[in-house]
């Protein structure tokens, strides 16, 4: 399991050069991915969901037709931890 930790704007200016489709907006770690249609995007959906059952570190996210935007923080703290940047990266390696 992912420790967590909170992190300074510096340490997530940085995590954010490896971290391929993702950006800081409104507090939080935001990244839309584009499908081709609805029901691609809802299987990644599905896949993303058994991460986040594993973790136990659920996305605010939202899906139409092909679009599915996720945003991440980590509520208890306030911020974005090291749990938020490693759900992010387990979504990136899915769509690698």
């Amino acid at each position: 399991m992912v420790e967590r930790m909170p992190l300074s704007p510096a340490e997530i200016s940085s995590a954010l050069q490896s971290l391929h489709g993702w950006k800081v907006l409104a507090g939080k770690l935001h990244r839309e991915i584009l499908f081709n249609d609805f029901s691609e995007a809802f299987g990644f959906m599905t896949r993303v969901a058994l991460i986040a059952e594993q973790m136990n570190h659920h996305p605010e996210w939202s899906n139409v037709y092909h679009r599915v935007t996720i945003d991440l923080t980590t509520h208890d703290m306030a911020g974005i931890s090291t749990l938020d940047l490693e759900f992010a990266r387990k979504v990136n390696e899915l769509l690698a």
